[in-house]
This record gives C-alpha cells, structure tokens and sequence, in this order.
C-alpha cells in the first residue's frame, strides 16, 4: 500500500534518507519511497502501516502519517518523465524571453538538465553577472560548435 507522510517543508530529503536508513538497519517491508519536487512538504512510501507507523515516530521532522493509503493512480502524472524541448550546452549563447531578465542575451556557463535550469552570464553588461533561469524562460541564438 502507498502512504502519504506529512513532513517540515524542505525536509523531504532528510526524512527520506531518516527512512531509508532505519527500514534497512531495521529491516522493515519499506518497497519504495517517493518525493515528488512539486508536492512540497510530502513524501511517499510503499510499505506495511504498521512498519511506516513505527519508523515515523522517530524522525523529528515528520508532522504525521495519513493512515489512508492512495492510489498510485493519484500521483502517476507526477511519476513521468517529462519530455525536454529545449537542448542546451555549455558556451551557447541565448535570449530571455521571459521574467524579470526578458530581452538580455547569455552566455551559458552551466546547465542542469534534472532541474530544467541554466546559469547564463549576461552579455550586454560591465560586469559579467551570472543568473539561474529556467530553461522554459529562453531561446538559443547560436549553438556552439
């Protein structure tokens, strides 16, 4: 069954592995665990209630266990990859075309596909400032070769 654990925001990645460390020293029926970046503040396991009830009472950044189980069916859209558009590399030079930084050029210095965020130093200014935007938010002027 597949439980939803309410947790402190921005501590998902700390209970998953507070999880993950006592299922295994433990060795409690945990299946799988399931943090999903858009759903802030909730993690997922698949396991025994029983097994899931036990661990949580031990990690302090756990606010509760929803002792209903959900359907996988609930969060698959969250489960699939998404396709990327957008192919960047290092060096190549692009536009903003949205956000508080639309219509400046870049230089990309770093790219992060997991995230769909690139870093650009910004071409038309003194000082080469370096700015994470999302990878939605621009458009390639020219590859690098």
């Amino acid at each position: 069954m597949l439980y939803t654990i309410k947790t402190i925001v921005g501590r998902e990645n700390v209970v998953l592995d507070a999880i993950a460390a006592k299922a295994k020293a433990n060795n409690l029926n945990i299946k799988a665990l399931i943090r999903i970046e858009e759903i802030r503040g909730y993690i997922f396991v698949e396991g025994e209630r029983e097994d899931i009830e036990s661990i949580v009472k031990t990690i302090p950044q756990v606010r509760g266990l929803i002792k209903k189980p959900i359907e996988i069916s609930k969060i698959e859209n969250f489960l699939k990859p998404r396709k990327v558009e957008v192919e960047l590399n290092i060096g190549d030079t692009v536009e903003v075309i949205g956000g508080p930084f639309k219509g400046e050029k870049g230089k990309v210095v770093r790219y992060d596909k997991a995230k769909r965020e690139c870093t650009i130093e910004l071409l038309e200014v003194t000082v080469p400032i370096p700015v994470t935007v999302s990878v939605d938010l621009v458009k390639i002027i020219k590859k690098v070769e």
